[in-house]
């Protein structure tokens, strides 16, 4: 069940979003020296958590990993850029997308390896669901973002009522 609150002020989308540099080392990799998908994956739950913390406020926990692109591979030397903004707001959840870039560390030029959203739930420490503060967007960007946020949430309840009747009629 989830708590009730009083309805809590907005919050801007530049009060969250978050940003996380960190250097791949042969640890972080393959044997063909490529960062493994699960290390970035997890990086990417770090830096998402992050955004949806500042803005909820209170602790979060993952509740998917919608979609991930892995777009280019990371190599053994390279900084990994993560970026993270929360899209959208709902009652007690939170999507929250993430971008990642690796920076040659020798000439500096940046390219774009992976995009990924997450949503989260904003819990008590007990672990029930929490209400988290409205999302003020300022920017067509951020306005854009919100929306389309809606959109992969109303598909995301399809494709679930979908799978819940295929199970039934098994």
């Amino acid at each position: 069940m989830e708590s009730i609150d009083p309805v809590l002020p907005p919050r801007k989308v530049a009060g969250s979003r978050s940003e996380m540099t960190e250097l791949i080392l042969p640890n972080d990799a393959n044997t063909l020296g490529n960062l493994l998908g699960g290390r970035l994956m997890h990086h990417i739950d770090l830096v998402g958590a992050i955004a949806a913390y500042r803005h909820a406020r209170a602790h979060v926990v993952t509740a998917s990993m919608d979609h991930i692109d892995f777009i280019a591979p990371v190599h053994v030397g390279d900084l990994l850029i993560l970026k993270s903004t929360l899209n959208r707001a709902f009652r007690t959840s939170m999507e929250v997308g993430v971008k990642v870039w690796v920076e040659h560390t020798i000439d500096g030029t940046l390219r774009h390896v992976a995009s990924a959203y997450l949503t989260f739930v904003a819990v008590d420490p007990q672990g029930h669901r929490v209400r988290v503060p409205p999302l003020e967007t300022e920017t067509e960007e951020d306005k854009r973002r919100y929306h389309d946020a809606g959109r992969r949430r109303e598909q995301s309840q399809h494709e679930r009522e979908r799978k819940l009747n295929a199970r039934a009629g098994s």
